[in-house]
């Protein structure tokens, strides 16, 4: 496993995964302008290296992520163009066609929580608790959360986390549908590495054009929705994993997928 430090985003790979760890000592990793620089930089080029097959986004020293540093905001720069760097940060996470796993502990609050839900899977510990707290702060919801949340977990209920800015520990996370899975804390670890195994092991064409479907499929009507799945379907058939699955099912085996994207 190596390790590269770059300001406060840490990439860490094992394998056919990669891990990308923020890091802001003292403010449970708030994320400052650099860090979603580093974010931006990084993610497509974990995205365009065929070796990484997934990608698990966490934070350092028991926390995910407590929104945005207000403490490193500058005055010198005007307030938008502060969001253009939060905006192209939130769509590279959505864009990225490698799986990315959020790895959930502590806190996941404002921009924190919208990262989190940027990615395929929420996994998280009992002790995470997640907040949309803009409204506390005075601030509309950003990072994405507006378009998100009512897609997640409806439309009042996206309502209700934005306007009262409540804490929602991590049962009631999971009742609602903002994550995937909790886990006790000293599980947690174990649980996000097995499904990792289980993303990097699968087929990296076919799960690339399922997310594109489904990111996609809420501003399509039916038939464009058939459209588009008939088309990808086209290029997975036309695959060596489609053909290795075929095979391996009538040897009664499992599948040993190999497409890189």
């Amino acid at each position: 496993m190596t390790g590269v430090l770059q300001d406060a985003v840490q990439v860490r790979r094992d394998g056919a995964a990669a891990t990308v760890e923020l890091s802001n000592p003292g403010r449970r990793n708030a994320l400052t302008a650099s860090m979603l620089d580093e974010l931006y930089r990084v993610l497509p080029e974990l995205d365009d290296d065929p070796q990484v097959r997934v990608v698990v986004l966490t934070g350092r020293d028991g926390d995910f992520c407590s929104g945005a540093d207000l403490s490193a905001v500058s005055e010198d720069r005007h307030p938008l163009g502060s969001m253009n760097r939060i905006n192209r940060t939130a769509l590279a996470v959505y864009r990225m066609a490698t799986p990315v796993v959020a790895r959930v502990d502590g806190v996941a609050v404002g921009a924190g929580l919208n990262l989190a839900l940027a990615c395929d899977l929420v996994v998280a510990s009992d002790r995470a608790r997640f907040s949309e707290v803009f409204v506390r702060r005075g601030l509309a919801v950003d990072f994405g959360g507006s378009w998100i949340l009512p897609r997640l977990i409806g439309l009042h209920r996206a309502k209700e986390l934005c306007l009262l800015g409540d804490i929602v520990p991590a049962d009631r996370a999971a009742a609602m549908g903002l994550v995937n899975r909790v886990v006790p804390s000293a599980e947690l670890d174990t649980e996000v590495g097995t499904i990792v195994d289980r993303l990097a092991a699968g087929p990296a064409v076919a799960m690339a054009l399922t997310k594109r479907l489904l990111a996609e499929g809420g501003g399509r009507d039916l038939p464009s929705a058939l459209d588009a799945e008939a088309a990808a379907q086209a290029i997975t058939l036309r695959g060596a994993d489609a053909e290795e699955a075929f095979t391996a099912f009538r040897g009664k085996r499992d599948a040993s997928f190999t497409e890189q994207l």
